[in-house]
Parts: structure tokens; C-alpha cells; sequence
């Protein structure tokens, strides 16, 4: 690598600043378009530095054809990349090397705050679970992510994603506990309201699991610090009724796909009609301003990412398929996490509550506290 290449990828790092950790080789559409991500927020993240792992030679050249870079940049060669067709367990076995297993490791290691990765999903969380291990007292880490909603903060929080598809009443009570936390420091929201996904919010309607579940979520509110507002349904994903949805990652990952399939079949279906004659052609035209206000509103690429809650450290998984913006909307949710302190204050919060609910089931003896 040239030196002028090597001065505009590797940048001092000065006291106190964000570093994020970038898997650069594993997303569908290759290093470029997660290097043109970088660019696009590097200007609204003047703190930040980044750490990009993959292939020296190809990540050397698109560092410096970005300005917005010089000096950001620490490029950490990776030879190996975990495909989408990996098994998680062979990457578990064998991932060392790859950019992906380094990005990882450069949280673990506390050189970063947070790491980002477009790669495989199964491969990404068997990685992280090996490498950070999960918080204290949490049994299943969850993926959280958004989505759009009626809500003035524009999405709702949803979990688990999909991170495992089993989950019993006291996984679906500490899914409420980590995803209120993560709505209030990455969202916003003071006193986020927890709803628990069922086939219908009447009282006797779901499972025995279920009813189990929402006694411990209402329980906890106090300690949780949120508002458990009972049953939600289908239909309230995108209302203005809840914050944090909370359902197991089997429904959890039904309802994303259906949703994003949902959306892109409404997408194809307005094109078709303002394409199908010339008077809709010319209305397309007068309705210009409208149809691109509701295309921002609905675009994907502003929900892209999900944080793996319950880990040791702060992971991002942005879509496999994801372009430069949609790229740009994981590092910012990455970067918005390192910068509160989130890992810390979920942390506390996740120890807290299980302290506390613990005292309530029994004895301080009983529950291993001094109190």
C-alpha cells in the first residue's frame, strides 16, 4: 500500500473519543458499499473514529478515494470472510481471521465501543456470543429492532428478532427489561410502554406461557422503570398504543419478513400504477412531493439495523443487503448506544431488576444478595 494511502486510513486517536468497529467484507454488495456508508456519516460523527477489518488492498484504495475519511480510518487486515452460507457452528470453530471474528474481538479487547456487520446473522451471533458472553443473568440475548411506526419519535422497538426462537416467561420478561433500556438511552423515551404480543389483547386470550409472562412484565414495571400496557397484537406493531413489543424470535422473525415483504409488494404495486397510463404518469408528477415525503417515511434503509441486547459489549447487524445509506443508519444507531453508555446502564439495569426480583421471591438469603 502506498503512503498516501496508509496516511489518509490510519488516524491518531485522541482521549475520549468513539471508535466503531467495522466488519467491511461481509454484506452482499462488498466493502464498497460499507466504506460510502462511512462517508455518509462521518460528518455528523465529528467524535468518532473507525476501526474497518477486511482486505487491506481493497479497503486501502476506497479509504482514500473518500475525503470525509482522512484520518478516521484504522484498517486491520482480515484475510478470511465468513459468507452467508457459513454455519454458525463452523464459524465458531473456525473464524478466527475472518473480519467479522476481528471486528468482534476489537470490542472485547476495549479498543471499540460498538462493532457493526452487514455479514451473516446465526454466524454474527454465535461469534459475539462466544467472544463478548452474555450479561449476567440474562439466559437469551435477543436482536432488537425497529420499526416504523405512528409513534412521534417515528418507530417502535421490537424483540426478539430472531436471535433464538425459544423463549419462556422469564426470557420474555428480561427482553422487556433490556428492550425499555434501550428505548430510553437510544431512543429517547423517558418511560417507554412494553406491550406482550399476542393473538388478541383480551386477558384470557394466549398461552399459559404467555399469561405467566405478562404477570412478571407488570410486575417489574416499577423496577424497570417503564409501563407495561398488556396485550398487544398484530396490528399494534406500527400504533402509537407502545414503545417496546416483546414476543419470542420465531414471531419475532415471521413478523419482520412479513412486514419488509409487506412493504416492498406496496412499493412495486404504486410504481405499477402510476406507470400503467399517461394521466397517472402526469399524476405521479403534480404528486411528486407526497409520494417522496411517504417513500422517506417507509424506507427501510432508516429502520436497517438490529442490536444484539444482552452481550457483553454493543453489536449491530445491518441488513446483508443493505447500501450506503442503509449502512450509514446502522453506524449512527452504533454510535448513538457507545455514546450513551448503554452497555454500562443495561448492565445495571438487567442486575437491578433481577436483584430485586429475586428479594421479592424469597429471603436475602434466599436470593444471594446481603440486603
Amino acid at each position: 500500500m502506498s503512503q498516501a494511502i496508509q496516511s489518509q486510513s490510519v488516524g491518531p486517536r485522541a482521549s475520549g473519543q468513539i471508535v466503531l468497529s467495522v466488519d467491511a467484507m461481509g454484506g452482499d454488495r462488498g466493502p464498497a458499499a460499507v466504506v460510502a456508508g462511512l462517508a455518509i456519516c462521518a460528518p455528523r460523527m465529528a467524535d468518532t473514529h473507525f476501526l474497518l477489518h477486511g482486505d487491506e488492498g481493497q479497503l486501502g484504495q476506497l479509504v482514500a478515494g473518500q475525503p470525509a475519511l482522512s484520518g478516521r480510518v484504522t484498517i486491520r487486515h482480515a484475510a478470511r470472510v465468513v459468507t452467508m452460507e457459513d454455519k454458525p457452528a463452523q464459524v465458531m470453530r473456525h473464524g478466527q481471521g475472518t473480519s467479522m471474528w476481528s471486528a468482534i474481538d476489537a470490542v472485547k479487547a476495549g479498543e471499540a465501543g460498538a462493532a457493526v456487520s452487514c455479514g451473516n446473522t446465526g454466524a454474527l451471533m454465535a461469534v459475539a456470543m462466544i467472544r463478548l458472553r452474555r450479561l449476567d443473568g440474562i439466559n437469551r440475548p435477543a436482536i432488537a429492532c425497529l420499526w416504523p411506526s405512528r409513534n412521534a419519535h417515528g418507530f417502535n422497538l421490537m424483540l426478539d428478532a430472531g436471535a433464538d426462537i425459544k423463549a419462556d416467561a422469564e426470557d420474555l420478561l428480561q427482553y422487556a427489561m433490556m428492550g425499555a433500556s434501550y428505548a430510553r438511552n437510544g431512543m429517547g423515551i423517558e418511560r417507554p410502554r412494553v406491550g406482550l404480543l399476542n393473538v388478541g389483547t383480551e386477558e384470557h386470550k394466549g398461552s399459559a406461557e404467555l399469561k405467566q409472562a405478562a404477570d412478571l412484565i407488570a410486575e417489574a414495571a416499577g423496577r424497570g422503570d417503564y409501563a407495561f400496557v398488556g396485550y398487544v397484537e398484530g396490528t399494534d406493531l406500527p400504533s402509537d398504543r407502545v414503545d417496546v413489543i416483546v414476543t419470542d424470535g420465531f414471531t419475532g422473525n415471521v413478523a419482520l419478513k412479513t412486514a419488509e415483504g409487506t412493504a416492498r409488494l406496496i412499493g412495486d404495486f404504486l410504481r405499477q400504477s402510476f406507470r400503467a397510463t399517461l394521466f397517472s404518469k402526469l399524476t405521479a408528477v403534480f404528486a411528486g412531493g407526497a409520494l417522496n415525503r411517504l417513500r422517506e417515511r417507509m424506507d427501510p434503509r432508516r429502520a436497517n439495523g438490529g442490536v444484539f441486547l444482552g452481550l457483553n459489549g454493543i453489536v449491530v447487524k445491518s441488513h446483508g443487503s443493505s447500501d450506503a445509506t442503509g449502512v450509514a443508519a446502522a453506524l449512527e444507531m452504533a454510535w448513538k448506544l457507545a455514546r450513551s453508555g448503554f452497555r454500562e446502564r443495561l448492565a445495571a439495569r438487567v442486575a437491578s431488576g433481577l436483584t430485586s426480583g429475586q428479594s421479592a421471591a424469597g429471603s436475602p438469603e434466599e436470593a444471594g444478595t446481603t440486603e
